[in-house]
């Protein structure tokens, strides 16, 4: 018997993410087994994710996993799944935008979607949030076509532009814009906001723990101050309903600040690194703090109304989101399918129902 399992998988990068697409068939349904399948494949149990195809950064130790529609309007299902390899968790409370980039062109390609001339529309039904997500494809040919003059910031070159469009996003995880029913709340002395718009972010200014807002990912090393943001985090998460935040990547934290050539600065916390970039479903929830009055975001930007675009400056560069009536938010992403073949999952990592399958 071979000691390692076979397992289909595309790599893509999806906007400033990367990770493995899966099709949904080709996991175990049960989902104790599939996180074991993901936790092996990946490189669970080391920082660095040595003995599996994930690495040393939230960034590219992400998971998509595709199938057929579920919910009705929906081409396909996306699940997205966020490997801590460090500690061997698979957390599939979270959403990603970014990843979410790649969904269209890897449906498309699977068979899951048959192209239009031009450009395809691909609505995607997002498990992890049972939110619905238009994706719009470049298909010149009726074929997927990763090569154009569209340029995000984070990655090198450009490519072929696909926009994604966020309808209804408040209430993502908890079923309400402000879980807290409050703009602020007051934790340990500090000021944040609470919000649920595509992604649980907790917003804080950057001056209230000490910082610029401008800082480099590298700079955010002080032991104390990450205590304080995770302590912060924590119980942002339980006042937003979350039974266990110490545990879920969720809440996200993020720092904003004042910005001359953008609306704001931010830095994002996947939850206790912070991105070399932003979160598209992070970057909707903020441009969305920015028009609800009261928030720390409203205040610090003034009065903003859909239409608008919200430009929010990362350590990247900056990325916008068009805020429009409905509501409705738009972030425009790129995405490149990297590698095709198979990844395998170590035998003896594996639980007896994934063996006896």
């Amino acid at each position: 018997m071979n000691d390692q399992i076979a397992i289909p998988c595309v790599v893509m990068r999806g906007g400033t993410s990367r990770g493995p697409f899966f099709l949904a068939r080709d996991l175990p349904a049960d989902p104790r087994a599939r996180d074991a399948v993901l936790l092996s494949v990946m490189g669970g149990g080391h920082d660095l994710g040595i003995d599996g195809i994930g690495g040393g950064n939230a960034v590219i130790n992400k998971v998509a996993i595709i199938g057929p529609g579920s919910v009705p309007g929906a081409d396909v299902d996306y699940l997205f799944a966020q490997v801590r390899v460090r500690e061997g968790i698979v957390d599939t409370s979270p959403n990603c935008g970014n990843m979410l980039a790649a969904v269209g062109p890897f449906a498309i390609e699977a068979g899951l979607v048959t192209a239009a001339a031009e450009r395809t529309h691909v609505r995607i039904h997002n498990v992890n949030t049972g939110k619905l997500i238009d994706a719009t494809v470049a298909t010149p040919r009726e074929q997927v076509t990763y090569e154009g003059e569209a340029r995000i910031d984070g990655v090198p070159g450009t490519a072929a532009p696909i926009e994604l469009s966020f309808p209804n996003a408040a209430g993502a995880r908890t079923g309400r814009l402000l879980p807290t029913g409050r703009t602020v709340d007051r934790i340990d002395g500090i000021d944040v906001t609470c919000i649920d718009a595509a992604m649980p972010v907790m917003l804080v200014r950057a001056a209230d723990l000490g910082c610029s807002g401008r800082e480099a990912p590298s700079d955010f090393t002080d032991s104390r101050f990450r205590a304080r943001l995770e302590n912060l985090r924590i119980e942002a998460g339980r006042l937003m309903g979350f039974p266990n935040p110490a545990a879920m990547v969720i809440p996200k934290p993020v720092l904003i600040a004042p910005a001359s050539e953008a609306t704001l600065n931010v830095r994002y916390f996947m939850p206790h690194d912070c991105h070399s970039a932003l979160a598209v479903t992070g970057a909707v929830a903020i441009a969305t703090a920015c028009v609800t009055p009261g928030t720390v975001a409203a205040d610090m930007v003034g009065s903003l109304a859909p239409p608008v675009p919200i430009t929010l400056a990362h350590p990247s560069g900056q990325l916008v989101v068009r805020l429009e009536p409905g509501p409705v938010a738009r972030v425009q992403r790129t995405a490149r399918r990297i590698f095709e073949g198979h990844v395998f999952a170590r035998r003896a990592h594996l639980p007896q129902s994934v063996l006896a399958a």
